[in-house]
C-alpha cells in the first residue's frame, strides 16, 4: 500500500490513500524500488510525501532542507512541487541508499534541484547559512533536539520544520515504552510543546508529522 498509517486501522488507511494521492509515477517506481530495501519501513508514505509537497507550495518554499534521506523519496517529493529555482539540500550519511536516490531523481529530471550531502547531519548543519523556507527531520531521533535546534536558527520567520515518527507507532503514549528512541521522542514532544517560538500541530499522518511554524 502507498500509505504507511500504523495508527489507523488498514480499512481506514486504504480508504485516505485511493481518495486523496495522487503519486506521480517516478515516485510510485521510486517506492517500489525501496520496498526490497530491509529498512523499507523508513520510507514515508505516498500521502505524506503529497502533504509535504502541498505544504512547500502553500508556503511559497525555494530552498529546502532535509535531515535524513534514506532512498530519497521525500526529497524528490518536494523537488518536483518546488519552482524551477527552487533547491533541497539533503543530509544523510549512506552512500548505499542515497545512490538509489540519485538514479530517481535524475530520472524525475530534478536532480539539479538536490544537493546532497554525505557526512554526520549536526557537521553538515554546522556549515549551513540561512534561510532555508522548508526543513524535514527525519533522521536518528536521538538528535532531533539538536537538529531541531539548528533548523530553527536557519529557518525563515514563517517557514515551516516538520518532524517524522512522532508518534512512534503510538509508542509514546505507552507508559511501558522505555526504550531509549521512545523516550527521547517523549522529550523532544514535550520540549516542543513548550516552545513559544513556534506555532505548533502534532498531526496523525504516517506515524505521527508534527509541524512547527517559526514566529
Amino acid at each position: 500500500m502507498a500509505s504507511r498509517h500504523p495508527l489507523f486501522p488498514e480499512k481506514l488507511a486504504r480508504y485516505i490513500v485511493e481518495h486523496s494521492v495522487r503519486e506521480a509515477e517516478v515516485l510510485r517506481e521510486l517506492r517500489e524500488a525501496t520496498a526490497s530495501n530491509p529498512h523499507a519501513g523508513m520510507q514515508i508514505g505516498a500521502d505524506q510525501g503529497q502533504f509535504m509537497a502541498l505544504l512547500v507550495q502553500a508556503i511559497g518554499a525555494r530552498r529546502c532542507l532535509e535531515i535524513g534521506t534514506f532512498t530519497g523519496y521525500s526529497a524528490l517529493a518536494v523537488a518536483l512541487a518546488l519552482p524551477a529555482d527552487g533547491r533541497v539540500l539533503c543530509c544523510d550519511i549512506n552512500a548505499e541508499w542515497t545512490a538509489l536516490a540519485r538514479r530517481f531523481w535524475r530520472k524525475a529530471g530534478v536532480e539539479h534541484k538536490i544537493e546532497l550531502r554525505l557526512a554526520p547531519a549536526l557537521e553538515t548543519l554546522a556549515q549551513l547559512e540561512g534561510p532555508f523556507d522548508f526543513v524535514f527531520i527525519d533522521a536518528d531521533k536521538e538528535n532531533y533536539q539538536n537538529y531541531y535546534e539548528r533548523s530553527l536558527a536557519l529557518l525563515r520567520r514563517g517557514g515551516l520544520i516538520a518532524v517524522d515518527n512522532t508518534l512512534w507507532s503510538g509508542a509514546v503514549a505507552d507508559a511501558k515504552a522505555r526504550d531509549a528512541t521512545t523516550q527521547a521522542l517523549r522529550s523532544f514532544n514535550d520540549k516542543l510543546h513548550e516552545d513559544s517560538r513556534v506555532a505548533l500541530s502534532l498531526l496523525p499522518i504516517g506515524d505521527g508529522l508534527t509541524l512547527a511554524l517559526k514566529r
